[in-house]
């Protein structure tokens, strides 16, 4: 049973689909609960509580010590557009813990040489997206400025309701993008999530700076955490 346990554990991970490995620490029994299973469970409260808080315990339920061990996908960052702030941003995004992956159907752009050590997919983000399985847990953000590349990768990280959405461009620029989305039949709600101009606004203007401010609204919305500027508007 322990293997057994093992092996669905391991496939849900890799899947990227969150799971509670639950051991009775008196008997030894171990069963898997899956996240889409965790309303049904007997245990729906402290399962629901786990996979939001996303920490591992001990719980006692009805005089049984149980170890709810949740195991969660790494958080991903998929970067659109492999441009100058990618080469920056991917790196810095590793140093922090992300996983990472760069798109761009351009291979003058998207080659190992400016992205070593980086999950590089040199395709258009209709084709490379479904099988990234964007997910809650992920965080995509678009560079290129080109509406056949960027606007596919806005709408698939929209409909996998992506915890961070952030798309390069001016207020002008992002004025147009949300008139082609919206002709699309994206709604008000999701075309509010859209970070753009991507990143907090500390005046930076290079690569580099560009750069630490899109990583740190990105970690600002992991943690669903408001800015110092945000809370005094």
């Amino acid at each position: 049973m322990l293997a057994k346990n093992l092996f669905a554990l391991n496939a849900e991970i890799a899947l990227r689909r969150p799971a509670i490995l639950v051991t009775d620490l008196a008997a030894g029994a171990q069963r898997l609960v899956r996240r889409d299973e965790a309303g049904r469970d007997q245990l729906a409260g402290v399962l629901e509580q786990s996979f939001q808080s996303g920490a591992s315990g001990v719980v006692t339920v009805d005089g049984a010590q149980l170890f709810i061990h949740v195991h969660l996908p790494c958080v991903r960052l998929v970067i659109v557009g492999a441009v100058h702030i990618a080469q920056v941003l991917a790196p810095m995004a590793r140093l922090a813990g992300l996983e990472v992956a760069v798109v761009d159907p351009r291979t003058a752009f998207a080659s190992p040489e400016r992205f070593p050590e980086v999950d590089l997919i040199a395709q258009w983000p209709q084709d490379a997206l479904p099988a990234l399985r964007l997910d809650r847990r992920t965080a995509v953000v678009l560079l290129t400025h080109d509406p056949r590349i960027d606007d596919p990768g806005l709408v698939a990280a929209l409909d996998a309701d992506c915890f961070y959405i952030g798309a390069l461009g001016s207020k002008k620029t992002h004025a147009k993008r949300i008139e082609r989305l919206r002709a699309a039949g994206i709604g008000p709600a999701a075309l509010a999530r859209i970070h753009a101009p991507v990143g907090i606004d500390i005046g930076a203007l290079t690569p580099p700076e560009i750069a630490v401010s899109i990583l740190a609204e990105l970690i600002a919305a992991q943690g669903r955490k408001a800015l110092r500027a945000e809370e005094a508007a």
